[in-house]
């Protein structure tokens, strides 16, 4: 076999270096040319992290055991020799920037995995990598330097260790410096300066959310095949809305990151709210960056008592679950299951109608509702009967303007039914919203839940309520408040409410929360941010088959919807558990998916690839299958079968 020359360039020669020229054969294999790469070098260091990275094919040769001729390395072939774990600036959440080392040479999903390890954050398949916006600087910012803390030292191995008994990882514990990070990454940061969340990008239309999505990155791809390089910058984001075993003992970190991205949302207006809404975040976060100031809780817990505490709860959960079965049986057995029976009012949204709101008599029974005329024709047939297992149920609610909406999606062969109930007061709403939400789970009114059900409702209104004994007091005279932080630049430049204006209605939203622990406030802020309309929908301008203009899909972590770009409204429904397959032809780049009843959709992507939508709808199926007996297993190998698509993990 001739040998020919093979020109290859070492990273650790420095930049200016010429490459290194080697004599090769053919049938040589990746790991002899490394060894005559170290030979040559006469460098005395750890090589057990380097790999040889392929220009033109842009893929890292890692099978060492493969000939040249295998790979189809030839002498033209431009080759470097690098480490496969490289510095990485990584923006999270909560704005903290910081810099670590990351594996380049790996799927980007394993990569977000081992940075969710270092940083203490579980379940990452609910994260992922994507650019950031470019930032447009003016003159006076440019000579800002942007505060990084540097965690390249942390070894990345060292994050398989189990956590120290005050929820703080091992590796974090290794300097003062570390330390210092870690609370950083726990606690929620102060409130931001008007001025400065006013400078941020806020998308205008649903296109401008949609561009967004178009920078996640693949996740079966290297970072490097991505184009990402040494000392980069990428954002670390909850891509996925759907949150799996929310345990605020183990996920400070992630609980800390996961309401700073939803008070983002908020501020930049990514998701829409009502005023009074907007005060109650506004009053949440005010109340949670005080707690943070003065109680930082999260690492100083006592191991025995959380243990023994979290031992207590379990305890008791299970036996409530006990007695709840058997009152639930008994009541069976004795006597008629329970019933909800009173008047509502209907509406079916259909674009282009002025139908108004209709009365009915509602029977709620089992897992259906029914309705009639009036009560007096209740004995007979109703008007139609609704069965709600498996259905979707969504408040619509404000509490100033005594509005209470139950929004139902009843699942239907050519999509879903929207179904609006229309509520009188406070007492029937909590009633019918906690039975439908049961029903949507397959559970009815006898189930030993529906009073918790009801009495978290009734919560969740008296915190949207006015406090008639709040004042301008709740605040110490040696505080203030930075009301423009808290609410989003519309109110403030579109608006122009004054901070006089503001601040009382904030405070008077801080009396009904003011009682709150710094992790119940944070896990009331995602409850309510995840009861508005337009929550965990991701924007994709597509163009389907057979149309001749643009529209709007929105994916959730249970449907699809087919959204009209001109109007906005939903024309079209499907949910995933309707769903027979899905594929993607990568020639074309167009999305195929089949429903049950033979209904068939097919379009291309116009402001992302194709892919992206792909990984959306595999992402939500994986989710959907994540149960608590498993929360601490990820199965690695369904995740990139639902969302790897063409490519080799």
């Amino acid at each position: 076999m001739a040998a020919w020359d093979l020109k290859v360039t070492v990273e650790d020669l420095g930049p200016d270096a010429l490459p290194i020229t080697i004599s090769v054969t053919s049938e040589l294999h990746i790991g002899g040319v490394i060894l005559k790469l170290v030979e040559k070098t006469q460098l005395k260091i750890n090589w057990s992290d380097h790999a040889l990275w392929w220009e033109q094919k842009t893929q890292w040769l890692l099978r060492t055991s493969w000939t040249l001729e295998k790979c189809g390395i030839q002498s033209d072939a431009r080759l470097t020799f690098m480490t496969q774990h490289k510095a990485l600036r990584l923006g999270l959440p909560n704005g903290i920037t910081v810099r670590l080392k990351a594996c380049f040479s790996c799927p980007m999903f394993r990569t977000v995995m081992g940075l969710c390890k270092m940083l203490n954050i579980r379940h990452p398949e609910e994260l992922s990598l994507l650019r950031p916006m470019e930032e447009k600087k003016k003159k006076k910012d440019k000579n800002v330097v942007e505060e990084i803390y540097d965690l390249t030292e942390v070894p990345p191995t060292s994050a398989s260790q189990p956590c120290s008994y005050n929820g703080m990882p091992p590796h974090f514990m290794d300097s003062p410096k570390t330390e210092a990070v870690y609370k950083m990454l726990s606690v929620t940061q102060p409130a931001p300066a008007p001025e400065g969340i006013a400078k941020l990008y806020r998308p205008a239309s649903v296109v401008d959310k949609a561009h967004i999505n178009s920078r996640w990155l693949d996740s079966s791809h290297t970072l490097m095949k991505q184009g990402v390089r040494e000392n980069d910058r990428l954002w670390l984001r909850f891509k996925y809305y759907s949150y799996h075993d929310l345990e605020p003992k183990y996920d400070a970190v992630r609980l800390t990151q996961l309401y700073e991205q939803a008070r983002w949302t908020i501020l930049l207006e990514d998701i829409e709210c009502t005023e009074e809404e907007m005060m109650l975040f506004g009053a949440l976060q005010y109340h949670i960056s005080k707690l943070s100031v003065s109680e930082p809780q999260a690492l100083t817990s006592n191991a025995a008592m959380d243990d023994l505490e979290s031992a207590l709860q379990c305890l008791e959960v299970k036996m409530e679950g006990e007695s709840s079965t058997a009152t639930a049986s008994d009541m069976l057995d004795n006597m008629t299951a329970p019933q909800l029976n009173d008047y509502l009012k209907l509406f079916r949204p259909k674009r282009m109608t002025l139908k108004p709101y209709k009365q009915y008599w509602f029977k709620f029974q089992d897992t259906s509702i029914s309705y009639f005329k009036s009560k007096e024709q209740s004995i007979g047939e109703p008007i139609q009967q609704i069965n709600l297992k498996g259905c979707e149920v969504a408040p619509d609610i404000n509490v100033a303007a005594q509005k209470f909406l139950i929004r139902l999606l009843i699942p239907a062969p050519e999509g879903m039914n929207e179904v609006y109930l229309r509520c009188e007061n406070e007492q029937q709403y909590a009633q019918w919203m906690a039975g439908c939400k049961l029903a949507s789970k397959g559970k009815s009114l006898a189930d030993g839940s529906y009073q918790n059900e009801i009495q978290n409702i009734r919560s969740f209104l008296a915190m949207q309520k006015a406090n008639p004994n709040s004042s301008s007091s709740a605040v110490a005279p040696d505080e203030s408040i930075n009301t423009y932080s808290l609410v989003s630049p519309r109110y403030r430049y579109q608006k122009k409410y004054k901070v006089k204006q503001l601040t009382p209605r904030i405070l008077e939203a801080y009396q009904n929360v003011a009682q709150l622990s710094l992790t119940e406030a944070q896990l009331r802020f995602l409850q309510i941010w995840q009861a508005l309309p337009d929550f965990g929908i991701s924007y994709v301008v597509v163009r389907f088959k057979g149309s001749r203009k643009d529209e709007v899909l929105g994916i959730t972590p249970t449907r699809l919807l087919r959204i009209d770009l001109g109007v906005g409204d939903v024309v079209k429904t499907w949910r995933y558990n309707t769903m027979r397959q899905w594929n993607v032809n990568w020639d074309i780049k167009q999305v195929a998916i089949e429903f049950d009843g033979n209904v068939n959709i097919a379009f291309s992507c116009v402001t992302a690839d194709c892919k992206i939508v792909h990984e959306f709808i595999g992402g939500y199926i994986f989710m959907s299958t994540r149960n608590r007996e498993q929360s601490d297993t990820l199965n690695e190998e369904l995740f990139h079968k639902l969302t790897g698509g063409h490519e080799a993990l």
